[in-house]
């Protein structure tokens, strides 16, 4: 049974120059305790997971102990918030604990909420329990969906004080990824004009992620090119599921293009393209449909980073070809929702007209496709259709639809109808991390129950599968749980 003390750990982010950290040991909350685990997580990096409600291990989450083998380092970055650059940052309330090894893979394991470093502009250090817990959800809800994601080993509750609005309760949140190296990473070198880092920098990213580059003749294009396809497929990918990010400033866009940093996150109840989750957002720079293009910037703004290591014409040619990768990533991805087959003209345009009808008419974006691939039963259509403000619109729709689909050379029989629903099934959810159940989830929590944190949990690690005893959970929001403001406040 393979505790923390029996992994094998490297130290090698630390064998970067020192000018990429500072070393910093945690500070420990009070009377700590396990909120949730994940046993994937833990599998991942060879942890029995049982072993994480021992005390040695609850005072590892909760940054009251350390291994003797381990030297904690706070990474320094800087990065574009809001589209201003700020040469500020760096962890400021997360340390890299130490990295390990496991089956050929090297895993980061990181300690948000871990107290002040020499990167955390006046701040506690500190995160709450409430953004602690809708991370750890989140980022399995997202691998549970096939999202890149970080991934959250465990939560630690505690009864240290922590100030934001009002007083709550300091917890952590061990996250668990193959790198926590930001295009920010980048930036700080290359803006600083720590030219010589910015390449070494760069040789660590391809050594130990794209080994293959290593003897390409121009390395760094190659890596760029591979950041922005797989950018560019993650963008895809949160727009055909309804995620909505928050904050996507370039600190929070990961090097290997995984979900990161979870904030003012959302998952769409009601389809709103301009859809805000951030009340802090007051200019909709990071609303649900500028994600792609903002990625874009922020590649740009990567690329930049990049010149003195790359020919601007190799990297503004990459760039040109974002636009065309994501959409033809999108409509993979759309197209399998909408149980098509066929890449052609009518699907590109049944894709949009389906993203007005839920648009122009408020239709909840995961219960909708949930529903379409049972649309060929009577009972599912007049549902579908009487949530509709304009009937015609959905009338209309509907046709278009079913021309679509025998376009796509479907036939419209009993056995290919249940196939086509089969499908669709396994790529549109019916259980996501809807707003209002994780602010349950957190509201039981703050009071010392965490039941329905860990019901959740099981609940969105099988999103596709009907799941009759947990019903209650795909039901659509109440008129509250649409009006939820989140903030970036951890």
């Amino acid at each position: 049974m393979k505790s923390f003390l029996d992994l094998t750990y490297i130290q090698h982010f630390q064998t970067l120059p020192t000018n990429l950290y500072a070393i910093v040991n945690p500070q420990g909350l009070q009377q700590p305790r396990l909120v949730a685990c994940c046993e994937k997580t833990a599998q991942l990096i060879g942890l029995d997971v049982n072993t994480l409600n021992e005390p040695e291990s609850v005072s590892i989450l909760s940054g009251n102990g350390i291994l003797s083998n381990w030297q904690p380092v706070a990474m320094k970055y800087t990065g574009h918030q809001f589209g201003h650059y700020n040469p500020d940052l760096g962890d400021g309330r997360g340390l890299l604990l130490a990295q390990v090894q496991h089956q050929d893979t090297i895993w980061d394991l990181h300690l948000k909420g871990a107290g002040p470093t020499p990167y955390s502009r006046q701040g506690d250090g500190r995160a709450v329990l409430r953004s602690s817990i809708r991370e750890f959800l989140a980022s399995h809800a997202m691998t549970s969906l096939g999202i890149p994601s970080t991934r959250a080993l465990a939560v630690i509750d505690s009864q240290t004080p922590v100030y934001r609005e009002t007083q709550e309760r300091g917890a952590t949140v061990l996250r668990v990824s193959e790198s926590h190296i930001r295009f920010g990473h980048f930036e700080y070198c290359s803006f600083t004009g720590q030219i010589p880092l910015l390449k070494t920098l760069c040789d660590h990213v391809i050594k130990q992620h794209y080994p293959h580059l290593t003897d390409r003749e121009n390395p760094y294009a190659d890596f760029f090119a591979i950041t922005l396809n797989k950018t560019a497929k993650l963008m895809a990918q949160w727009q055909s599921t309804g995620f909505a990010h928050g904050v996507m400033n370039t600190d929070n866009m990961s090097i290997l293009a995984e979900t990161f940093d979870y904030g003012p996150f959302a998952f769409l109840d009601d389809y709103d393209p301009n859809f805000i989750c951030n009340h802090s957002d007051h200019q909709g720079r990071y609303a649900f449909n500028q994600q792609p293009n903002i990625a874009n910037w922020n590649l740009s703004v990567l690329a930049q980073a990049l010149l003195p290591l790359v020919d601007k014409s190799h990297l503004i040619d990459q760039l040109d070809q974002y636009p065309n990768i994501f959409e033809q990533h999108y409509l993979t991805l759309m197209r399998k929702k909408l149980g098509l087959l066929q890449n052609n003209k009518s699907a590109k345009a049944i894709i949009e007209q389906t993203m007005t009808l839920l648009a122009n008419n408020k239709l909840d974006f995961t219960f909708f496709f949930r529903q379409l691939g049972n649309l060929y039963q009577p009972d599912v259509k007049t549902q579908l259709r009487n949530m509709c403000l304009d009937i015609a619109e959905f009338d209309n729709w509907y046709g278009q639809y079913q021309q679509a689909l025998l376009e796509d050379g479907q036939a419209d029989d009993t056995a290919s109808n249940e196939q086509r629903a089969r499908c669709m099934n396994q790529v549109n959810p019916k259980y996501i991390l809807r707003n209002y159940l994780a602010q349950n989830a957190i509201t039981a929590a703050e009071q010392g129950d965490f039941t329905l944190v860990n019901i959740l949990y099981n609940v969105l690690a099988h999103p596709f599968d009907e799941q009759p005893e947990h019903e209650e959970y795909a039901q659509l929001p109440p008129q509250w749980g649409k009006e939820l403001s989140i903030s970036c406040s951890s």
